[in-house]
């Protein structure tokens, strides 16, 4: 079985793979204007597509389990 990786590990195609932040922040900078000018119903629907695509891509159902729990692990089920 496959282990989910919660340590950073993002990479580049077109830098080295390094433990630069940099490149996370590049990341969520994106993620922010992919959601720029989109209502809250359109940006919720961004957001399923993309864990969709992304979960396609993983394609190990166990280690998509284990970013299902780590995800809900912190989240007050009674909150609104």
């Amino acid at each position: 079985m496959a282990d989910l990786k919660l340590t950073p590990h993002f990479h580049d195609a077109q830098r080295p793979p390094s433990a630069d932040p940099g490149v996370s922040d590049d990341f969520y900078e994106a993620l922010l204007d992919t959601h720029l000018g989109l209502s809250e119903a359109q940006s919720a629907l961004l957001n399923a597509k993309l864990i969709l695509v992304l979960a396609n891509h993983i394609g190990d159902l166990d280690v998509l389990r284990q970013a299902l729990a780590v995800a809900r692990a912190d989240i007050d089920a009674s909150a609104p």
